[in-house]
């Protein structure tokens, strides 16, 4: 038995932890990763608010990583056999117009948020403001990120030059803009399940560009996509996102 624990700093509503940053941390345990052959994609299940500055005990159980909290299950995840869609890319300009819209700015249900929030300071949180790409036929957001020195690998030496961002931060990266590319401003949500396939980690410093969109739904879930374009148009990681309508007063 080992256990995750998930720092307040990277928090989703001011409580609980940021749904992507979180399923990477699990994921990270679930696969051994060996930098010279392909990683897998992971599937990541989020049963419950993960809290915040708590040891959680993870298990294995029928093939599955469980993180609990007092005997319930918190997450769970497995190494996932299937393709992912892969949202085609836009250029950076187009996503820097983007992010200039982004309906966040006006009403967000969670301003804490790590990766989005609209309350956190550079250097803080991952601040990715995705927008609608305008005249865009297929419907999709954008926005342009450079991974700040603060989620390097080893941050505390983020002082020396291009190093990776951490593995959680990059799953919290391919969070949110899925959720923005839906009316989550208007009916909050929250993350469920997200599968995950990594081709390799954003280099710090360096401009990205990420790519949302939506899936459709049914009842309270929405299904969303998101890839991670690195300065060259290379894919870095893609996922797949469940949403969740949840009133957003008990995620206070």
């Amino acid at each position: 038995m080992t256990e995750m624990l998930v720092p307040s700093r990277f928090c989703g509503p001011p409580s609980s932890g940021n749904g992507g940053w979180s399923a990477g941390a699990l994921a990270a345990l679930t696969v051994e990763l060996d930098h010279s052959d392909p990683w897998p994609a992971v599937t990541v299940a989020l049963h419950r608010p993960p809290p915040l500055d708590t040891e959680l005990p993870v298990t294995t159980a029928e093939g599955w990583t469980v993180a609990t909290h007092d005997g319930d299950t918190v997450a769970r995840a497995q190494v996932a056999d299937r393709e992912l869609t892969e949202v085609p890319p836009v250029p950076l300009a187009d996503a820097q117009a983007a992010t200039a819209g982004y309906r966040g700015f006006v009403s967000h249900p969670f301003p804490t948020c790590f990766t989005c929030g609209t309350g956190r300071d550079e250097g803080d949180g991952l601040r990715i403001f995705p927008g609608d790409v305008v005249g865009d036929e297929h419907g999709r957001v954008a926005a342009p990120w450079t991974p700040h020195p603060s989620v390097a690998e080893d941050w505390h030496a983020y002082q020396e030059p291009a190093r990776d961002a951490s593995l959680p931060v990059t799953w919290a990266a391919l969070d949110c803009v899925g959720g923005w590319s839906t009316d989550i401003q208007e009916r909050a949500m929250v993350l469920g399940t997200i599968t995950l396939r990594l081709d390799s980690l954003p280099r710090i410093g360096e401009e990205h560009v990420l790519v949302g969109a939506s899936l459709g739904g049914e009842g309270r879930k929405t299904y969303t996509a998101a890839t991670l374009y690195d300065s060259a148009g290379t894919v870095v990681a893609t996922a797949e996102h469940v949403w969740i309508t949840v009133d957003p007063t008990t995620f206070g």
